[in-house]
């Protein structure tokens, strides 16, 4: 048996990838994030294992746009902090845009802080790891944060809480 009859998704998958390519590149306006996000859906597939799907091209379509939906979603949240980071550390001075910096001594205590927390996230079982940078550095919701990782929401609240608790074991709080 061809490995193709055992994956139907896949042989949809190799079938209509032009098909997707195309219907991405329109929404998405660029020739690269349609690239990226039908290989995230290969990606998605390939992990599954073969079961039987009523209508396998509509799954497909369906499962490119929640992922598209995702990265917009990350995207803009992603400028959202950035906008917020400009607007309390750039001030508009003479009509040049000059960032607020803070003193040497604060930033190296700063990144010193940030050191000793990236130690004590690595020292987390993987899971607890993924969950923080997922959630702390990505800016997915405890429940996107889920969604991504294929647990419960309530597992990541716990790895979530682990993590706090052992960075601020290992290095206290912070202000």
């Amino acid at each position: 048996m061809d490995d193709l009859d055992v994956h139907p998704l896949m042989s949809a998958y190799l079938e209509r990838r032009a098909d997707l390519f195309r219907y991405f590149r329109v929404r998405l306006r660029s020739e690269e994030a349609a690239e990226d996000l039908v290989q995230d859906i290969y990606l998605k597939i390939v992990s599954r294992p073969a079961e039987a799907i009523d209508n396998p091209v509509a799954y497909l379509y369906r499962l490119g746009s929640n992922l598209m939906l995702d990265r917009i979603k990350v995207r803009r949240r992603a400028e959202a902090r950035d906008a917020q980071w400009h607007g309390a550390n750039v001030s508009d001075v003479g009509g040049a845009q000059i960032a607020d910096e803070a003193p040497a001594d604060e930033a190296a205590a700063a990144r010193l802080q940030l050191s000793k927390i990236l130690e004590a996230v690595k020292s987390l079982p993987p899971a607890a790891q993924e969950a923080f940078r997922l959630h702390k550095l990505e800016g997915l919701s405890h429940a996107e944060t889920a969604q991504a990782m294929g647990v419960s929401r309530s597992s990541v609240e716990k790895y979530m809480m682990a993590g706090l608790k052992l960075i601020i074991a290992k290095v206290g709080r912070w202000p």
